[in-house]
This record gives C-alpha cells, sequence and structure tokens, in this order.
C-alpha cells in the first residue's frame, strides 16, 4: 500500500497530562487529568495512546521536548479516534494546529537523531 502521509511519522516516547480541551467556540472541558502516551510524531501531528475517551475536534496545549534544547509549544487537535484490540486504550490521531513551519527543523533535527542510533544498533 503505499503511503499517502503528507510527513514521515517517527517513533517518539513521550508522556504528556491533558488537564483542559476547547473547542473555537469557546466550549471547554476541564479537569480531564487525561494522561496520554504520544507513540509517533511527525511535522504534521500527533499520535497517541489514552485510556481516557476525548472527543474529536477538540484542542489541547502540549509541550513537546524531542530534545534535550528544544521544547516545542503548541496547540494539537484531535482529529480521529479508534479502539486498540484487546485493550481497554483508544488510539488518537491529532494535528498540530497554526505551528510556523520554520519549527520543522526540530523534526528534521529529531529524525537524523533517530536515524542515526538505529543504524548504530
Amino acid at each position: 500500500m503505499k503511503e499517502r502521509r503528507r510527513a514521515k511519522r517517527m517513533p517518539v516516547t513521550l508522556s504528556l497530562d491533558i488537564l483542559n480541551l476547547y473547542k473555537q467556540d469557546n466550549v471547554q472541558v476541564s479537569n480531564i487529568n487525561a494522561p496520554i502516551e504520544v507513540v509517533n510524531i511527525s511535522k504534521m501531528g500527533i499520535g497517541f495512546k489514552s485510556e481516557s475517551i476525548l472527543p474529536l475536534g477538540y484542542y489541547f496545549n502540549a509541550n513537546l521536548n524531542l530534545n534535550n534544547d528544544d521544547t516545542l509549544h503548541c496547540v494539537v487537535k484531535i482529529i480521529r479516534s479508534q479502539p486498540i484490540e484487546g485493550s481497554n486504550l483508544r488510539m488518537y490521531g491529532c494535528e498540530f494546529v497554526g505551528m510556523a513551519t520554520i519549527l520543522s527543523y526540530i523534526f528534521d533535527e529529531y529524525d537524523k537523531r533517530i536515524s542515526a542510533e538505529e543504524e548504530k544498533i
């Protein structure tokens, strides 16, 4: 099957806590305290697993640290959700919203670093 994604997905191990979700029309869901495990990342967004059931079309603020120097402060929109078979987890797909393209160097450097680590193995 031909890959149709706009950007390469890279494996990552990060954990985040979603405290609040919001929509553009000022609808807000507070005190969620949803722990999530980010499993992949690309220039376009993130994929994560969580036990929480989160609504599609909502946004949250995230601080992602892909290396020891740069923390990416971004807004993420939940666009896809599906249950993970054989578990109580759900897999979510999210896209970065309003992120400056100049920050793509962070993903390029992360890709180079994980590729170099894979070559060592």
